[in-house]
């Protein structure tokens, strides 16, 4: 994040930040999986009935947590950054990252000399006392080379003392901060001396960086600066330039690069924590949005590229900072970014300091984008001592009562809006689901369901955070059982259970398949083949929707092509190995992938965004009729890949959208489109977007599927 100020200060005001940001076969296999369990257990006391449900699938994978799933950002600014307590609690939280030196004053910052020419640089936070934090809690350091003032030297010479020098084992490099904040598309908040300022020469510039720092060590990861679909300035394209800032760059540096970084703030105006939870739920499309855009530029070798979450925080309006609100937004933000794909989450920051002072739920929140108190006041009113945990360090700690790396994340689904559920499956067999109740106001009990799992008759271990906690709190006693718990309002519940002996994983002879690969898709099919395992008899295929899942193919071999798939469609599929006596063990991580259009088409659409502005664009659509009759009386028909798009006014054609499925019907003094593409007929509109903005991916001409232009 771009906060040039020291701490104690308030953060300055005013600048565009996060302007944003599938039958006799398939019954005996399905009768080999596990049912169903609404799993019953002792309960200590009566527990009220149930206004919430919540199924958790652990056949279906969402992927593995990674040792540097939980991080959280440091700052040269900071003089607190290395107190010896802040490496004990995040040491207790199980934090695996820490980033370094601080947002936007990394693009100032020269490590050598530990200056930051036009910034504050604290005493005791250098380069070597940050590792000793890092080291300390058992961390790993997630680096920021200068871009904005620096140079691939600079940075070389950092690899070298950091992993020749000093034997750091530094993995992981950003090449700057927010480098599309450099005044580009009009507002700068990004120092960047280059003279030229475009995404092309970030992108050559990245490759210059990847290129010294790896002659120095070639196991360093270089990450490459992107900008977070639906957020500012996705979608703009620089005067001069082939493609907005993602599109360009991912188009010049996927062999070079590791990862590539993305920041997201929830954003707003509204200062209501209701609202920075509910938009949360554009996270996934967003991440969806990212991978789809790496999967374009870096083809078959899109899977050796990370996603990297390295700023997260809220910032609806600079309050709700501090207080509890927030706390069960980092958990919910935490989980829901790890599950969709990327490998690290760094919350912005460790400490921060004070801004606007406001009352929430009963308590003092101190606008500060920190998990740890600074200490520091706005005016009379100031925080508690240094390093004094606020909620949303409690929310991050939760998580890790969840899992740990390693550890397996399952599809959850929650029946309410205000209850977030998340699972993760352990490595020694036993199930974990964090409840998040947003509402304020009412406690909610929820039944609990399995697929994939069957408990023991064990009482779960529960841990809670919630009103009049001071810290997570173990209330195992509290009268939770394997089926239901009830969760209190702005609380979290954590419900660990043992499966039932000689059920789960555990029992099957069989290890976890590789991740699957797409090796071919058409419109209607696709191949994929994954790495065997050992105990295998055969392997299973299943679709994911939502936390339920279904079979789509089997096999005894290590490939399976499926069949009779929608044009157009997208799919999330595990792999999982049964064993000789037919016991699954666990899924493979999954893969996603969409199936193409017809190459035979009787029709052809081409749709082209002619530009954007983060949350608007202006698209044209031009249609050619290839079949050997003359068309009249048109329509074109599309669905949106997500629930924020929408048209708002056309020409050329009468739009009609309804959820999100788009119809547009040729004027009434349209002339018939001619046979075998001899015309073509165009129309535009206006749209928009709340959030990720995907092209459409199947079109079709009065029901008949087209292939694109």
């Amino acid at each position: 994040m771009a906060l040039l100020h020291r701490p104690g200060r308030p953060a300055p005001t005013g600048r565009p930040r996060r302007l944003a940001r599938t039958a006799a076969a398939l019954a005996a296999t399905l009768a080999l999986l596990p049912p169903l369990v609404a799993a019953g257990g002792a309960s200590a006391q009566e527990v009220p009935a149930a206004d919430v449900d919540v199924h958790v699938n652990t056949q279906a994978a969402l992927g593995r947590l990674s040792d540097t799933a939980r991080g959280v950002n440091t700052a040269v600014w900071d003089s607190h950054m290395n107190d010896p307590e802040v490496a004990a609690l995040m040491k207790t939280a199980d934090v695996g990252a820490m980033r370094y030196p601080g947002g936007s004053y990394a693009d100032i910052y020269h490590w050598e000399t530990h200056t930051a020419p036009g910034g504050y640089v604290a005493p005791g936070t250098g380069f070597d006392a940050f590792m000793g934090t890092v080291r300390a809690t058992g961390a790993q350091p997630i680096l920021i080379a200068n871009y904005g003032s620096g140079t691939p030297e600079e940075a070389a010479g950092w690899v070298r003392y950091a992993n020749v020098t000093k034997n750091y084992g530094a993995k992981y490099w950003e090449i700057g901060n927010e480098i599309y904040g450099n005044g580009h598309y009009g507002s700068g908040w990004e120092h960047d001396d280059h003279a030229d300022k475009s995404p092309r020469e970030y992108a050559r510039q990245v490759r210059a960086y990847a290129a010294a720092m790896k002659a120095v060590d070639p196991t360093v990861k270089i990450g490459a600066v992107l900008t977070a679909p639906g957020n500012w300035p996705d979608g703009i394209t620089g005067e001069g330039d082939p493609g907005d800032w993602n599109h360009t760059v991912l188009s010049q540096v996927t062999d070079v690069i590791d990862f590539v970084t993305v920041h997201w703030y929830a954003g707003g105006s509204d200062t209501s924590a209701d609202t920075a939870m509910s938009r949360l739920t554009r996270l996934p499309g967003e991440l969806r949005e990212v991978r789809a855009q790496i999967d374009r530029y870096a083809g078959a070798d899109s899977p050796r590229i990370g996603i990297a979450l390295t700023e997260i925080n809220t910032n609806t309006g600079g309050a709700q900072l501090t207080a509890r609100p927030n706390g069960l937004f980092a958990a919910d933000a935490f989980m829901t970014a790890l599950e969709n794909g990327v490998f690290n989450v760094d919350w912005w920051n460790t400490h921060n300091g004070p801004g606007a002072i406001t009352t929430v739920d009963g308590e003092t929140d101190y606008g500060d984008m920190g998990m740890l108190a600074s200490g520091s006041c706005t005016g009379d009113v100031c925080q508690p001592a240094p390093n004094t945990p606020f909620h949303p360090y409690y929310g991050m700690k939760m998580t890790g009562e969840l899992g740990t790396a390693g550890d397996t994340m399952v599809a959850a689904a929650s029946s309410a809006q205000d209850l977030s559920a998340h699972a993760v499956h352990r490595r020694d067999g036993r199930l974990s689901v964090l409840l998040i109740n947003k509402n304020p106001d009412a406690a909610r009990t929820v039944d609990l369901a399995y697929a994939g799992f069957s408990p023991s008759a064990a009482a779960p271990g529960v841990s809670r955070y919630a009103r009049g906690d001071n810290d997570i709190t173990d209330v195992t006693d509290s009268g939770a059982s394997a089926s239901r718990v009830t969760v209190p309002p702005y609380g979290m519940i954590t419900v660990t259970l043992t499966p039932k002996s000689g059920t789960g994983p555990g029992a099957s002879a069989a290890g976890i398949p590789g991740t699957p690969r797409l090796e071919a898709v058409t419109d209607t099919t696709a191949r994929l083949s994954w790495t065997g395992t050992t105990g295998a008899a055969r392997y299973l295929v299943r679709e994911r929707d939502g936390a339920h899942t279904y079979l789509v193919g089997e096999t005894t071999g290590t490939s399976v092509t499926l069949r009779n798939l929608p044009p157009g469609s997208t799919h999330t599929v595990n792999v999982l190995a049964a064993d000789s006596a037919g016991r699954l063990a666990a899924p493979s991580d999954p893969l996603t992938f969409t199936t193409g259009t017809p190459a035979d088409a009787a029709c052809t659409v081409d749709y082209h965004r002619d530009t954007s502005w983060g949350n608007g664009f202006v698209a044209t659509v031009s249609v050619r009729n290839l079949s050997d009759t003359p068309i009249t009386g048109w329509t074109v028909d599309w669905d949106w890949p997500t629930d924020g798009q929408s048209v708002s006014s056309g020409w050329n054609a009468t739009f009609h959208q309804s959820g999100r499925h788009v119809r547009v019907t040729a004027p009434e003094n349209a002339g018939p489109l001619a046979p075998d593409g001899a015309s073509t007929a165009s129309f535009g509109f206006v749209g928009a977007n709340d959030g990720p903005n995907p092209d459409p991916t199947v079109f079709r001409l009065n029901g008949t599927v087209c292939a694109g232009g």
